[in-house]
């Protein structure tokens, strides 16, 4: 089997799978309605994408070279923030009009994959043969394959070397606890007088949560659908930066929040970041960085950092598109086609297909990424099960709810409590 892993310690490039696929697609599309498109005359499919200008940018491209190579069919895309791209989806679904191809979160594959809204595209012609098998599941709900990942990403520590070195404080190596970030993020904050603040509060995100759970061999989700951690648990986890909030370790919710749809990160008023590694384009987009470093994040158990390799994100189509065939070749382009990997490079994650990865020159802050995770591949376990339906709305409530106790409108037993609420009574109404 080819190994996500392997690729991290080869530069070989499949000239002959890029060669084939460079030659597919170039045919006329049939519909499973019986249409079919032509240069003339070509079929049209709606795609939606979540990101920010950049990837927006790098998309259009994809898009373009797919239309090139593909002369019966023409992509209608849009995109807008993570934060409006699912009230959307949820607004269409609901009309019956979702779009033909949509760029997907495993968040809600579930939801929308159980309740039949999406094409299997295990019916359909899209090569899986350069994927890592252990990942394809990961898209996959009941035997039918609802989503195929673009790419891979893992969990880390983001800081700017520039902002730290003005500071006179030296680079960290990642091999810290959590106590140890925290009096880093306090030393970044109180030097920063102000204008530079440590990070935000990690906390308060679902998957740094779901990572530190890991470290503590506790399963975030039973087998049965039930949560896997107690109100304790999330107390110690929400107790973690008790200390920081209100000082200028931690910024502020309100300046937060003021400083959207860019993160502070990216407004460079934040030395650090905790989140996905595959972030890197962007926050150098927004923030003129002329670099940024990757780090692992903390942990307390010295040889469980509870990493994993997560699909960044996947591709999908409606159960209702009318141009199934169509919808497969643009899919099967997007996450296999080799100039597209050269276009996103690690914007989207390490390329999730081998025939992608081989085709793409990593250099630069790309590498810095690949790097990365090359040097936390032995820390690297078993990627969680695929979240429960509902799961989506109950990161959203985490957010909102960790938000409300940096706003200082509950106390941290309080927010345990409402927090808990909220899962518990999603969870008997989809059990």
């Amino acid at each position: 089997m080819i190994t996500r892993r392997n690729f991290l310690t080869t530069a070989a490039v499949g000239t002959a799978s890029v060669a084939a696929l460079a030659a597919c697609g170039t045919g006329a599309s049939t519909t499973s309605g019986g249409a079919t498109g032509s240069a003339e005359n070509p079929i049209t499919l709606n795609y939606t994408w979540w990101g920010n200008d950049d990837r927006a940018t790098r998309t259009r491209k994809a898009i373009e070279l797919f239309e090139s190579k593909n002369k019966d069919i023409k992509i209608a895309g849009n995109f807008t923030d993570f934060g409006g791209y699912w009230p959307k989806r949820a607004t269409e679904a609901a009309g019956g009009g979702l779009p033909d191809v949509m760029q997907f979160d495993l968040s809600y594959l579930r939801d929308y994959g159980q309740r039949n809204q999406l094409l299997d595209l295990g019916t359909v012609k899209i090569n899986t043969d350069a994927f890592e098998k252990s990942l394809l599941p990961s898209g996959q709900i009941k035997g039918k394959t609802y989503g195929i990942p673009t790419s891979t990403n893992v969990f880390a520590v983001y800081y700017d070397p520039a902002k730290l070195a003005s500071l006179g404080i030296a680079e960290p190596d990642g091999s810290w606890t959590y106590a140890e970030y925290n009096e880093f993020l306090s030393e970044v904050g109180a030097k920063g007088n102000g204008a530079l603040f440590g990070g935000t509060d990690y906390t308060g995100v679902w998957w740094m949560f779901n990572v530190w759970l890991r470290q503590n061999n506790i399963a975030a989700f039973t087998e049965d659908g039930k949560l896997g951690f107690s109100k304790d648990d999330l107390k110690k986890w929400w107790n973690t930066t008790a200390s920081l909030r209100g000082t200028p370790a931690l910024i502020s919710e309100e300046r937060a929040t003021q400083l959207a749809p860019k993160s502070p990160f990216g407004s460079n008023v934040t030395a650090t970041e905790v989140t996905w590694d595959n972030f890197m384009a962007g926050y150098l987009a927004d923030s003129g960085a002329k670099e940024l470093k990757l780090v692992p994040v903390p942990s307390d158990a010295k040889d469980n950092l509870g990493l994993f390799f997560k699909p960044s994100m996947m591709m999908s189509a409606s159960a209702k598109t009318k141009n199934k065939e169509a919808a497969a070749r643009f899919i099967d382009f997007m996450v296999n086609d080799p100039e597209v990997g050269q276009i996103f490079k690690t914007s989207r994650g390490v390329p999730a297909s081998k025939t992608q990865r081989d085709g793409t020159t990593f250099e630069g802050t790309d590498k810095l990424v690949v790097d990365y995770e090359k040097s936390i591949e032995k820390f690297i376990k078993d990627a969680p099960e695929p979240p429960i339906v509902g799961f989506g709305t109950l990161e959203a409530s985490f957010k909102r709810v960790a938000s409300d106790l940096n706003y200082k409108k509950v106390t941290i037993d309080g927010a345990v409590d409402a927090w808990f609420k909220e899962a518990e009574d999603l969870i008997k109404q989809n059990a």
